[in-house]
């Protein structure tokens, strides 16, 4: 119960009329391949578009970064290079890729050999140390899962461009929630920013939401898709508006539930009942929220309601308490439920 969760040229041809001639068709269709959005080539012929991903830079050792890690040396079998900036993060993200690994051989899944060649792939760096910055020119591509703050994300881009990211490498972000476009419009190469936003534990849940924004190419688009593959993810893309796909679906749903218990409609424990065994979902959607972290659902729920300005998106004043409080969910022991 832990896992979380007609072509246009011929519409525009029958509408001028079906007394067009097949040259003036032909003429239509032309002219609507060349029309692109602002700033999205067609893939590049370089070398770099057929390029191999052999080495993954992964930023930030929380729970999704080390998840990202694990994925990529194992099924992309690529050498992974770890960062962060606290060290407790690092050690703590050694320790859970060790535990992993050791799970996973218990369980048949791996055997001794694979566990340790693993271990092997990722190399793990602070952010301040200039010896594990010297990776960054060799870098093939890049997933930053930092904290859900456009400064934040903003300060790791500048530091992998400082640091001598070459300018032909994947830029990702694991955002859930902020826009694409807004974070590559601060970077040398906008085009080579995307979106990779996996879900929460990464090791288990099938599916990246890859989102393209405004100024992201096609072979971006391709190789990202590509990595996806690679680490044995399916893929679903998504277009740059608040929220993307997934959480504009699923934060309105939690913030309900939420807003439910507030009004004492029902407790926290018969709010997911209903919606566990009533829409056979795994998990409910209060103890959903505690296990993704109340702090981040509410920060996702304000960027929805100020980016789409809509009032059915004002985050629920108890979720809003609730982080006052301190109390995030699972990580803190204490959320709509004890742990």
């Amino acid at each position: 119960q832990r896992h979380s969760l007609g072509d246009e040229g011929e519409l525009l041809a029958m509408q001028a009329g079906m007394a067009c001639s097949q040259k003036l068709v032909g003429s239509l269709g032309d002219a609507l391949r060349m029309f692109r959005p602002y700033g999205r080539g067609a893939a590049s012929s370089s070398a770099a578009s057929s390029r191999p991903v052999k080495r993954v830079g992964v930023v930030g050792c929380g729970q999704m970064g080390t998840g990202i890690a694990i994925v990529a040396a194992r099924h992309a079998e690529v050498e992974v290079f770890a960062f962060d900036k606290f060290p407790a993060s690092l050690e703590r993200s050694s320790k859970f890729v060790g535990d992993w690994a050791a799970k996973e051989v218990k369980k048949g899944r791996m055997n001794e050999t694979d566990s340790s060649n693993l271990e092997k792939r990722i190399i793990f760096g602070s952010l301040d140390d200039s010896t594990a910055l010297a990776s960054v020119p060799s870098l093939d591509f890049v997933i930053e899962a930092v904290s859900e703050e456009l400064e934040v994300k903003r300060n790791v881009f500048d530091i992998f461009q400082e640091a001598g990211l070459p300018e032909e490498s994947v830029l990702a972000t694991n955002t859930s929630s902020i826009s694409i476009t807004k974070l590559a419009a601060h970077v040398k190469r906008p085009e080579r920013v995307i979106g990779m936003h996996f879900m929460n534990p990464v090791p288990v849940m099938p599916l990246v939401e890859v989102i393209r924004g405004l100024r992201t190419d096609d072979e971006t688009l391709a190789r990202t898709l590509s990595m996806c593959t690679a680490m044995k993810k399916q893929h679903a893309t998504s277009e740059d508006r608040p929220g993307f796909v997934s959480n504009r679906v699923l934060m309105p749903y939690i913030n309900e539930a939420i807003f439910c218990l507030q009004d004492a409609v029902a407790t926290a424990e018969d709010i997911d009942r209903t919606l566990r065994l009533g829409t056979n979902v795994p998990m409910g959607p209060l103890a959903l929220a505690d296990f993704i972290g109340l702090d981040t659902c509410l920060n996702i729920m304000r960027v929805l309601h100020r980016d789409l300005g809509d009032s059915k998106y004002r985050p629920a004043p108890l979720l809003v308490n609730y982080v006052e409080a301190g109390l995030l969910g699972k990580k803190t022991k204490h959320g709509f439920y004890t742990y």
